[in-house]
């Protein structure tokens, strides 16, 4: 239940408020001087402040009201504050605004448009928080990684931190890793963790995208190949392999490797030697494998695509990275990662972000990222300039929602509003609406 204090001397307005606001399920408590708000604040905490300007008879500058303000506003910066009165001066006003008053009430004031105000106030300070709580999270995240190279990873899930824990407890061993996740979800960053944190950090980190590599190409970019070892070979060729000596060699897609390709790919990972094609000469080299790909390489060596003795040597260990999707608290950091702070976020663009399926991952969130900052005139980015994909599938229609799922959802989140609307998979305004057309309040 939120609780708000009213400041005012007039014991009517003080009733009349008591009243309001008891009957939208507030808890309210009264100061009728700033003295006696000020007692009251030392020994409880609020989640709003509503202030009158003028507390002595035939008082009318409004500078006792400007005095407790500033009282206030600098003992508890966090609480949010809300000016009400009939006897201020605009100017006034317009100080105490830009000093950090959250909004102003003309009195007499309309039940309604107080109402409204009041709850706006009280939903944004509620965002704040969980935004400053994501952040202190954040710092106390990455000050459990100090000392170690992230490789510019930009991350807030609990998910992305365990991951890179685990790389980070891999990074000075020479064990082949196998990193699995889908496309675009940021494979080839946990190999650069992996490399950047291994006492190999001082030799190259040399990376095969084998998905876009021809299959009769694949063995002389591995190996290497002598001149004249095939069509357009008009000179020696150095392999990957002999390029990443001493460092660590990044199989991306290994799953596209051709099955003549595995078996000198195995032999390699056995002795450590090769031949150049077109070559006899046995070559030597020390390299740390560490593979990703999108495929099921156990169902690949079920219909004979991928041989077993390979996927076992080159799954010493394997990292699985979950989907954008899955880890829904890197999205907002990624997104004004790739914003470079050039241009803002509105809320509801968040909003969109979060409910967005993602199914070109971290790769998709950075084109539309760079395309928003193209295409926004302003400074704020809103729903529209996103160009999001129509995505049903995403996203929950308030008609499939009744009420017993919402009452089950909110209960699960502990009455967490914006717990719950993730949960169903709906905004939180929307949450709010269809609360209000049902008659819940959060437990």
């Amino acid at each position: 239940m939120k609780k708000i204090l009213v400041i005012d001397d007039n014991e009517a307005v003080c009733t009349a408020l008591l009243t309001l606001f008891q009957l939208q399920g507030y808890q309210v408590l009264l100061a009728q001087s700033p003295e006696l708000a000020l007692q009251l604040l030392a020994r409880q905490t609020v989640d709003l402040i509503l202030q009158d300007m003028n507390f002595a008879q035939g008082e009318m500058s409004g500078e006792q009201g400007k005095n407790l303000f500033y009282q206030l506003r600098s003992a508890y910066p966090a609480t949010p504050l809300v000016l009400m009165t009939a006897w201020t001066q605009l100017d006034m006003v317009v100080e105490l605004v830009k000093a950090g008053a959250t909004d102003y009430i003309a009195k007499p004031w309309d039940d309604q448009r107080l109402l409204t105000t009041v709850a706006n106030v009280l939903k944004l300070s509620e965002l704040s928080q969980q935004q400053q709580q994501a952040q202190r999270r954040q710092q106390e995240r990455l000050a459990s990684f100090d000392g170690k190279d992230l490789a510019g990873l930009v991350f807030a899930s609990t998910a992305m931190e365990q991951l890179l824990q685990m790389a980070l407890q891999l990074a000075p061993s020479n064990a082949a890793v196998l990193i699995t996740g889908e496309n675009g979800a940021g494979k080839e960053g946990i190999a650069q963790v992996l490399h950047a944190n291994s006492d190999r950090r001082r030799q190259p980190l040399i990376k095969v995208n084998m998905g876009a590599l021809p299959a009769d190409l694949m063995e002389a970019e591995l190996f290497g190949a002598e001149a004249g070892a095939y069509s357009g070979a008009s000179k020696t060729r150095i392999g990957r392999f002999e390029a990443a000596d001493g460092g660590s060699l990044f199989l991306d897609e290994i799953g596209n490797l051709s099955l003549s390709g595995q078996m000198k790919l195995l032999r390699v990972l056995q002795t450590g030697e090769f031949e150049r094609l077109g070559s006899s000469q046995t070559r030597k080299v020390d390299v740390r494998i560490i593979s990703a790909t999108n495929s099921d390489l156990t169902q690949a060596i079920a219909t004979g695509q991928f041989r077993q003795d390979l996927y076992y040597r080159i799954n010493v260990v394997q990292l699985h990275l979950p989907a954008l999707r899955q880890r829904l608290d890197d999205i907002i950091p990624l997104a004004r990662h790739f914003l470079a702070g050039t241009k803002t976020l509105t809320p509801e663009a968040e909003q969109a972000l979060r409910q967005y399926s993602w199914p070109g991952n971290v790769r998709e969130l950075q084109n539309l990222c760079q395309r928003a900052l193209l295409l926004t005139p302003g400074e704020a980015i809103d729903v529209a300039d996103l160009g999001l994909p129509q995505d049903s599938g995403s996203k929950k229609s308030l008609d499939d929602l009744d009420k017993t799922e919402i009452e089950l959802a909110l209960s699960a989140a502990q009455g967490i509003v914006s717990r719950a609307a993730k949960a169903l998979g709906i905004s939180r305004q929307a949450l709010y609406r269809r609360m209000e057309f049902y008659g819940i309040t959060p437990p």
